[in-house]
């Protein structure tokens, strides 16, 4: 059988990919129980059927090939679709931050409703909606260029989607410093509507008065409006909330 496996090695940064059997080993590992080394980068042998491309063998332990920045063969580079030989070594590396795409636009799955708006309200262009399917989000990135951002591994794997990325993290903080580390989007704080993310237009109070609460009225003179869906935005008591947002943002980018 060692002559039908590759030696799979793969950088730390994807290690929360790998199957969770792989990853109870690697914390035995570093308990001490069986040896090894579990901080640093993993290698496992991987059954190999000799026709399968390079990209598939990656998949087939569970990273998917938006996360990948570079397949390493003996050495030397080679793209997805390469096929190795039997008993070749293979190194899996993460994908370089920031990363460059095209245009720093994107579309979040259906689960990512929180840091959609917070995207918003630092300026980033950010599609979502919470009624789309995975075929739909798929035609939407594609048509839209947008890039894909998810934590559905199976979406990311799909052959038709253009651009896609793994989302880190299980708080709406961690996902924001997460996106914004890996692709450094142009901040633009206060100009895109965190509700359906048209731009934000400058209004005078006169024109939206009749739509203000009294106390808004009362106490607030700067406004902006969504020239879209016409929803009205001022620095209001949750302004402090949205200006650490905004803080850690730059801090970032």
């Amino acid at each position: 059988m060692a002559g039908r496996e590759l030696s799979v090695t793969v950088a730390p940064e994807l290690r929360l990919f790998l199957s969770p059997r792989v990853r109870r080993a690697e914390a035995r590992a570093a308990a001490g129980e069986t040896g090894g080394e579990a901080a640093g980068e993993t290698t496992l042998p991987v059954p190999y059927d000799g026709t399968s491309s390079l990209g598939h063998v990656v998949e087939s332990i569970g990273v998917p090939l938006t996360e990948v920045g570079a397949l390493v063969v003996e050495g030397r580079p080679v793209p997805p679709a390469y096929r190795p030989a039997p008993g070749e070594g293979v190194r899996v590396l993460g994908v370089e931050r920031p990363q460059r795409v095209p245009s720093p636009r994107f579309l979040l799955d259906v689960h990512l409703g929180t840091l959609a708006r917070r995207l918003r309200v630092v300026g980033v262009d950010t599609a979502y909606r919470n009624d789309l399917d995975d075929d739909t989000l798929i035609e939407r990135a594609n048509a839209e260029r947008r890039v894909l951002l998810t934590q559905d591994r199976g979406l990311l794997r799909r052959r038709a989607l253009w651009l896609g990325a793994y989302v880190r993290g299980s708080r709406p903080d961690e996902q924001l410093a997460d996106v914004l580390e890996r692709f450094a989007p142009p901040l633009a704080p206060w100009t895109r509507c965190t509700a359906c993310n048209g731009p934000l237009v400058a209004t005078g109070k006169a024109e939206v008065v009749r739509r203000l609460p009294p106390g808004t009225r009362r106490t607030y003179e700067t406004f902006a409006r969504c020239p879209v869906c016409h929803r009205v935005y001022w620095r209001g008591a949750h302004g402090d909330h949205l200006e650490e947002i905004i803080a850690m943002a730059r801090r970032i980018v």
